[in-house]
């Protein structure tokens, strides 16, 4: 089955809180998020301007708050950009203290990523060794922890499928999967249906974009990755792709959360809601009707 979640980065241009993000779900029936985590202290936040959580929160806590507003964690993100140098330091840190949090907080799953350019000073078989070294370090904790740490196509390897393949193949763990994107894969300039069909055995979460055409022109195949859709899902230039790569998800057997990032602000979000909605409900009549192509069967 289909479900239906967004990340809480949508409400970043509001200013709101993570709770009024829990509010927002539960008014308008949705039971998954995402969100980002902090880790440390930041006045923003700390002022309730901000709609991430910090890892100081206490997980269990936040998970009985969740529970009563009807909403749980499909995942959390921690793509600090694990191709820096700093990725090696900072960011493996970074996501080492994420993963425990993350399943104290009844959340399955982790997401990672690179950076939107090559490293400075490395080559691309330096990045990638560095990259290896990370995930085997990540994934002892997460196979411990029994929490799936999520690769997603945002930054200069990742949105590159021979690079991407690699990375998948770093650890020999079920616990290292594909969070895809399909609004980065298409800014990137690659093609989202062919990611899918590629990469269909390592998705375990997805992330649905739009891109409108005003921003394709000025950008596709120069950006790797966008924050949050800038128009509503359904309205841009990526909304075949997007209908495709569900209906091809669907066929393919894929039953997890397809994550909502679209910008808030002026009813985008609700508008992407209801088209995704409207979507999910139009494969789920077709049924067995549809095969794995999206196409109709006889």
């Amino acid at each position: 089955m289909l479900e239906l979640g967004f990340h809480t980065d949508a409400f970043t241009s509001s200013f709101w809180s993570f709770e009024q993000c829990l509010a927002w779900a539960q008014a308008n029936r949705v039971h998954w998020i995402e969100c980002g985590v902090i880790d440390g202290v930041s006045w923003i936040h700390g002022l309730g301007y901000h709609p991430h959580v910090a890892l100081w929160e206490d997980p269990v806590l936040l998970r009985n708050k969740m529970d009563r507003y009807g909403v749980a964690f499909t995942q959390v993100d921690a793509a600090f950009p694990l191709s820096t140098p700093e990725g090696a330091t900072l960011g493996l840190e970074y996501v080492l203290h994420t993963i425990p949090w993350a399943r104290l907080a009844g959340c399955p799953r982790i997401d990672t990523t690179d950076d939107h350019t090559r490293p400075q000073g490395m080559t691309d078989r330096e990045a990638m060794a560095q990259m290896r070294r990370v995930y085997s370090r990540i994934l002892r904790t997460a196979e411990a922890y029994q929490v799936t740490v999520n690769i997603e196509p945002h930054g200069y390897y990742t949105t590159k499928p021979d690079f991407l393949e690699e990375m998948l193949s770093f650890v020999d763990s079920p616990y290292l999967r594909l969070n895809m994107d399909i609004g980065n894969v298409f800014i990137a300039g690659q093609d989202p249906v062919q990611f899918v069909e590629r990469f269909r055995g390592k998705i375990s979460h997805v992330h649905v974009k739009d891109v409108s055409a005003s921003l394709a022109a000025e950008a596709q195949g120069e950006l790797t990755g966008i924050g949050n859709s800038q128009c509503a899902i359904g309205e841009g230039l990526n909304a075949a792709n997007v209908r495709r790569c569900v209906e091809m998800l669907a066929g393919y057997g894929y039953s997890g959360v397809l994550v909502i990032e679209c910008e808030a602000q002026g009813g985008l979000i609700e508008s992407s809601l209801a088209w995704m909605r409207r979507l999910v409900s139009e494969i789920e009549t077709r049924g067995v009707g549809w095969d794995k192509t999206g196409a109709r069967g006889s």
